[in-house]
């Protein structure tokens, strides 16, 4: 039986121990790698990618990790966290849309760093 592939989206997390251009490229480079690897995805399997950031991240875009990563027909957007009280300091999050044939419940999601606690419900 030849399954069809589906849209489905990807999500993780990971934190940053300093507001460097090099701490933020080295940390998403690392989230990315780590979420294409586990869910055996090549870049034309990705649909597009949203990065957000909470506001005490400053020195560059997430989305430069993907550029540099070699993601250069990928549609990337960064966006601004709620600015929520109590919420994870210097965090980048992510949702990959991607095309797939696994389930959504096979999606493999990925929390590093000070966001592994984030959404343990998600994470296997």
């Amino acid at each position: 039986m030849t399954w069809i592939k589906q849209v489905r989206g990807v999500r993780g997390a990971t934190t940053i121990d300093n507001d460097t251009r090099e701490d933020v490229v080295e940390r998403v480079t690392e989230l990315l790698s780590a979420l294409c690897s586990r869910n055996a995805l090549r870049e034309a399997d990705i649909v597009s990618i949203l990065f957000t950031a909470t506001d005490d991240v400053h020195s560059v875009f997430p989305a430069t990790a993907a550029r540099d990563l070699g993601f250069a027909e990928v549609p990337l957007i960064c966006a601004r966290e709620l600015d929520i009280t109590g919420a994870t300091p210097l965090c980048i999050r992510v949702l990959l849309t991607v095309r797939t044939r696994r389930s959504q419940s096979d999606v493999v999601h990925i929390y590093l760093h000070g966001a592994a606690s984030l959404r343990n419900d998600l994470t296997k």
